[in-house]
């Protein structure tokens, strides 16, 4: 019975969602830990058979950290954005490119799933160009040298019509490139929320290792269930977001300021998270409204 009122409950939700475009975010523990990567692609498959379209898009932070490593090299940061010379670049290629988004169409594949992986660049989706970071220091603003790290310029989705309208779930690694043919290394986060807006996207939902957006990032019961872009951007010019969240934020103001009717920011590593945010009343990580 008590399955049933699961199923009851959700069913408004399944249908207002039949047949909408969903652009998910893959990161936190659903891209380090292998059982929760494929329970979390389960539940993907889940909307996808329900009528729902996903557009999956994957980062890899912590695997290009542990790679790095291994080749002698100090991941870097700024601002949440990984500084990324030449060498950095190559191994972040291989690692997106050859392992993760491998892994992912492979794990889709393995529970009857058709996925179909490529990169930001392929079918110019992405047209990049090279980004640049201002700092305050003292009175003098100076532009910080990111290396070979871009953000989008141009989104031409017209890749992803053809995938999505043939029934294919498309998987995106965030590297792009302008249109001299040059590479560069885009946030996954900001990738996301460019995307969800240019496919005029219904929900923008991202995966994170933090419950949602919280009031005080030390203390992870100060949860913000929901919040609006009036709100999000006030927080973001009084430097209420810090780190790694900064580009989630961003993203996520983009998105629903371009067309996506709501975005979530929840916790990955949690079961299920995405069916328990999309389909009960109640939901568990931030909803962003317009």
């Amino acid at each position: 019975m008590q399955n049933v009122e699961v199923l009851v409950e959700a069913l408004p939700y399944i249908k207002d969602f039949h047949d909408s475009r969903m652009v998910i975010k893959l990161g936190g523990h659903a891209m380090v830990n292998e059982a929760v990567m494929e329970k979390t692609i389960r539940d993907i498959l889940l909307l996808y058979f329900v009528g729902i379209k996903p557009i999956v898009i994957h980062g890899g932070g912590p695997e290009i950290s542990e790679k790095m490593e291994k080749f002698g090299l100090k991941p870097k940061f700024i601002d949440g954005l990984r500084v990324t010379d030449r060498e950095t670049l190559e191994i972040v290629e291989m690692v997106l490119d050859g392992k993760i988004n491998s892994k992912i169409v492979s794990t889709f594949i393995k529970h009857g799933g058709k996925a179909v992986g490529i990169s930001a660049k392929d079918g110019l989706l992405v047209v990049a160009r090279k980004k640049t970071v201002k700092k305050k220091v003292g009175d003098e603003e100076i532009e910080l040298d990111l290396g070979f790290v871009g953000e989008s310029e141009v989104i031409n989705p017209d890749i992803l019509e053809v995938l999505v309208n043939n029934k294919f779930i498309p998987v995106i690694s965030p590297i792009a490139a302008d249109k001299e043919g040059n590479v560069f290394n885009l946030n996954a986060d900001v990738v996301a929320g460019h995307i969800a807006g240019a496919v005029k996207a219904k929900k923008l939902i991202m995966l994170t290792d933090v419950p949602g957006l919280l009031r005080d990032p030390n203390d992870r019961n100060s949860l913000i269930s929901t919040i609006r872009v009036s709100e999000l951007e006030e927080m973001l010019k009084e430097n209420k977001i810090k780190g790694g969240m900064i580009p989630k934020v961003e993203s996520v103001i983009y998105a629903v300021k371009n067309g996506v009717e709501k975005a979530h920011i929840i916790d990955g590593s949690r079961e299920h998270s995405i069916l328990i945010e999309l389909f009960t009343k109640k939901g568990i990580g931030t909803m962003v409204i317009r």
